[in-house]
């Protein structure tokens, strides 16, 4: 298969992969799976998909690795830290396996996708005996018979430009809202990103089956369903027939789904199409997630993002002149390589100019195999902790200013639960994705609820139930 075909898997393959975990039910079932995620929603939702073959072998899910039968970690590649993070805690496992040698022990994931990552978990870490990458999701139950029947260390890694699997079982977690994989991969290559070559190229989801599972979730009482993709705004155009705003619209349309948001639109490729749908329909969250990376032109011609600063305010402009209550969130990495102190001012100057709501930020990490990771650096690390923590404090400071804005309003909050640190306290998100920690009745946990905002925070709002 050429890198630009796109494998979708048949129905009859997903249904003999299906009778296998049935087999493996019958033969192996009875156990306890432990499942950690690192990274994005996207490795949230593919492990959902793990949990969801596990459990149809068989393995009922648990909390602890220690009382597990059957341990994964679904593991990040964008950043060093969340790699340690994995070394470190399959390391400390070696012990468990000594005391458990029954214990399964897995490692998935985009981490593994990359070959050098590979070898070393096999070279050093003996006792993890199943090693697979992402493009090996829809194969898992093949893998896990392997596992299971212990013919040894089960390892797939190879490369491929990505796969397309419809009827996989899931297993998500009990709540209001749920993540909908429209698209996997991505075509960008930005220059510090790993994810293309470690999630394969663009492909899209038929229509149809994305609307059939907005609306088996819709039916299963689920009020929000959040859409995923690398870059959503590419959605469609392997297909030919669609695009992104199209399937935003049919997926709006589904009775009984409160709330609709997406991530990741690319700013490249974000359409005025795209912005009047959203302001068409009511159900699609006033918020947009709009990745800067960086506010200076050079670095960001140098990262390949192939928009200016003002393309990307022209962008924000235009969300804003259709829907003006919208909240904007980004992405932004500090320290890319030769990004001088002067070139960052630039991006502290984005902040003031767009106001963000919230913005992720993290120091840049330099990943092997990209183009990014043979630039040279012109700042030390203790300029790229100083320029971090300015960073910070501008938008620390307008969080606030902007919160302190919601104070005395009633806004509508789709009610997610208790609070995990007052029992007492409720909690849930605006439109606008702000959470609010708010007294009120329990019996609203679940629907759109009238809240009052009687304090404001930096990361969050305070408020009262409307009777």
């Amino acid at each position: 298969m050429s890198k630009s075909e796109i494998n979708r898997i048949s129905r009859e393959q997903t249904a003999d992969a299906l009778a296998l975990l049935d087999r493996l039910k019958a033969e192996y079932g009875g156990g306890k799976a432990f499942v950690e995620t690192y990274g994005c929603q996207q490795n949230v939702s593919d492990s959902e998909a793990l949990s969801g073959m596990l459990a149809r072998a068989g393995f009922t899910p648990c909390d602890s690795a220690d009382e597990a039968d059957i341990i994964l970690f679904n593991t990040c590649a964008v950043r060093e830290n969340a790699e340690n993070r994995v070394f470190g805690n399959i390391g400390a496992l070696k012990h468990l396996k000594a005391r458990r040698p029954e214990v399964i022990i897995g490692v998935c994931g985009c981490m593994i996708q990359q070959e050098h990552i590979a070898k070393k978990i096999r070279s050093t870490y003996r006792h993890v005996e199943l090693v697979f990458g992402t493009h090996a999701l829809a194969r898992f139950p093949y893998l896990l018979s392997e596992a299971l029947s212990r013919r040894g260390a089960v390892m797939d890694v190879a490369d491929s430009a990505g796969v397309i699997a419809e009827g996989l079982p899931y297993l998500r977690a009990d709540g209001v809202g749920a993540s909908v994989s429209i698209m996997y991969g991505c075509n960008n290559f930005c220059t510090y990103c790993i994810v293309p070559y470690v999630r394969g190229r663009e492909r899209s989801r038929a229509p149809e089956d994305v609307i059939a599972e907005v609306k088996a979730l819709a039916a299963q009482g689920y009020r929000e369903v959040m859409l995923l993709g690398q870059n959503v705004n590419s959605y469609g155009k392997d297909l030919g027939n669609t695009d992104f705003a199209t399937l935003l619209s049919q997926v709006a349309q589904v009775e009984g789904i409160a709330r609709v948001r997406f991530m990741t639109p690319h700013p490249k490729d974000i359409s005025i199409k795209v912005l009047d749908t959203m302001a068409a329909h009511d159900n699609i969250c006033k918020q947009l997630h709009l990745p800067l990376q960086a506010g200076n032109n050079r670095v960001l011609k140098a990262m390949n993002r192939v928009y200016t600063r003002e393309d990307y305010l022209k962008i924000v402009q235009a969300a804003r002149e259709r829907m003006p209550e919208i909240t904007i969130t980004t992405d932004i990495i500090v320290g890319f390589p030769g990004e001088t102190n002067e070139e960052f001012a630039d991006t502290l100057d984005m902040l003031e100019q767009v106001r963000y709501d919230t913005i992720f930020s993290f120091i840049y990490s330099k990943r092997q195999g990209t183009k990014a990771a043979t630039m040279p650096d012109v700042l030390t690390d203790e300029e790229k902790k100083r320029n971090f923590d300015a960073l910070l404090a501008v938008q620390n400071r307008i969080s606030k200013e902007i919160n302190d804005t919601y104070v005395g309003k009633t806004l509508t909050v789709l009610t997610e639960g208790v609070s995990k640190t007052d029992e007492a306290v409720l909690t849930g998100r605006t439109e606008g994705g702000k959470i609010v920690n708010f007294t009120g009745n329990p019996d609203c946990i679940g629907n759109l609820t009238r809240v009052t905002i009687t304090e404001s925070r930096t990361w969050s709002l305070v408020g009262e139930q409307v009777n």
